[in-house]
């Protein structure tokens, strides 16, 4: 895949008014969940055909669903990579199975499917109970598979460049949330294509959210990328004279060309990918990756963050990818406002309408603390409706960027649709404010402070070409 953003530059949309530290805090909200029914969930309609099984049936599941994120430098707070990792921590695999807390797959897989849905079948769980309640037995080693391979530091493999900071970024532990605004100077031997930007934080925990642009400058534009300031707490009023400072502009001082969006990052984010040929980033030999927004959240002491950018270069793409986004910030208007009142439990939505025939790729709902339900659907001019996803219990740590199997073909006239409810109550274990207070989408870096709220419903397409709907998106 390479995968381009261009915002709005193809779609156009009408909106019109409706009538009709954090994993952990949250792992114990679920347990304490669990704990006051005084019950395990009821999971007796579950059955499994291998009465004893051993590590090698019990392998295959923990390999393809647990270890890609239980392993050295990826977000799971412990690895699992082999039998005695699997062992120790086996009474916990067990609790967050049986109550299908893990693996994490947000999306209701009874109302849409996408690619690469973490969840485990009924058998699957039962095999898990069953193995660990039997004392974890290894069975014969020599039928149990190899754990698989991972290049160290990427999700993907070796990446032709890695974009590293001169110096790390400094973040206080004042218990508030930080902003900076950075740079990933980029000179080149020619101009070339990237297939994807993979943004890989240093510290997973406070990394909340990455906003980046690809900046191209034009031959004979630009002298010297690497002076000025390398980053920069985002607390200006006027961005060109930070822009000055940073050594964004041409030489001339006008401001070179932007593409934005190509860089992405919340928790649980993983890059889209594509089959070859479909989207792509031109980048000029004299080049930078603009973070034009970068959110830690808060800390109690002292770090350094030298997160880093992974680059996986291509051929010159067929095809452009666009993206754009409803709700905050976005295309359409959330009716009622976006403003949550104390002790109550709230529903919003937000809709437009196509105006030329898209073939939809991959979608990405996002909502922060507060958030308690997500659903997005289209319909047709007929009537007809579209499922697009359902999250029936809203993870802000889990905001996956989900790929449909095949593109999913929305024609001109049909109205998108997006439903969120919000939370704000003090029966809700991840509101941050103890009573709960009024909260509001906020303006500007405010709105991305995880105390405050967003309702946005983002989403990448092509514009439809004739035999779209039977492209294998996972190839």
């Amino acid at each position: 895949m390479c995968k381009s953003n261009k915002r709005n530059k193809f779609l156009a949309f009408s909106y019109s008014k409706i009538t009709n530290a954090l994993f952990t805090a949250i792992l114990i909200s679920t347990v304490l969940f669990f704990n006051s029914c005084n019950e395990t969930p009821n999971n007796s309609d579950l059955k499994t055909t291998i009465t004893n099984p051993t590590f090698a049936e019990i392998a295959p599941i923990i390999f393809k669903n647990c270890t890609p994120c239980h392993r050295a430098g990826e977000s799971g707070p412990f690895e699992l990579m082999n039998y005695n990792d699997v062992k120790k921590y086996a009474n916990k695999i067990k609790f967050v199975t049986q109550t299908r807390y893990m693996p994490p797959w947000p999306a209701d897989v009874n109302y849409s499917h996408f690619i690469g849905e973490k969840t485990l079948t009924n058998e699957e769980i039962e095999l898990i109970k069953t193995w660990v309640e039997n004392k974890t037995p290894i069975g014969d080693e020599s039928k149990i598979p190899s754990a698989p391979t991972f290049y160290a530091g990427s999700y993907f493999g070796k990446p032709d460049t890695v974009l590293k900071l001169k110096d790390a970024i400094p973040l206080k532990g004042n218990g508030i949330d930080h902003f900076y605004i950075v740079k990933f100077p980029m000179q080149l031997n020619k101009d070339t294509f990237v297939r994807y930007f993979e943004f890989v934080p240093a510290h997973r925990k406070l990394a909340h959210h990455v906003n980046g642009h690809l900046i191209n400058y034009a031959p004979s534009s630009k002298n010297n990328i690497v002076g000025g300031l390398i980053f920069a707490i985002d607390e200006y009023k006027d961005y060109k004279e930070l822009y000055q400072k940073m050594n964004i502009l041409n030489d001339d001082g006008s401001f070179p060309t932007l593409t934005p969006n190509t860089v992405y990052y919340l928790p649980g984010y993983i890059p889209p990918t594509y089959p070859v040929g479909i989207g792509g980033y031109k980048v000029n030999k004299t080049s930078s990756v603009f973070l034009k927004s970068i959110h830690f959240g808060p800390t109690s002491k002292d770090v350094l963050d030298s997160s880093y950018i992974n680059v996986f270069y291509c051929a010159k793409p067929k095809r452009p990818i666009f993206e754009t986004q409803m709700g905050t910030f976005g295309i359409s208007k959330i009716e009622p406002e976006l403003i949550l009142l104390p002790n109550k439990i709230q529903t919003f939505t937000t809709t437009a309408t196509l105006e030329s025939d898209i073939s939809l790729l991959s979608i990405n709902p996002h909502m922060h603390l507060l958030g308690k339900t997500f659903w997005a659907f289209a319909i047709k001019p007929n009537g007809d409706t579209i499922p697009l996803i359902k999250i029936p219990n809203w993870n802000f740590l889990w905001q996956y960027y989900y790929t449909f199997p095949h593109p999913v073909i929305i024609t001109k006239g049909t109205t998108i649709k997006v439903i969120g409810t919000f939370d704000n109550t003090s029966k809700n274990p991840n509101n941050p404010n103890k009573p709960p207070q009024l909260v509001s989408q906020g303006e500007g870096v405010k709105s991305m402070k995880t105390t405050e709220e967003m309702f946005q419903f983002i989403f990448t397409y092509l514009p439809y070409q004739k035999g779209d709907e039977k492209i294998n998106l996972n190839e």
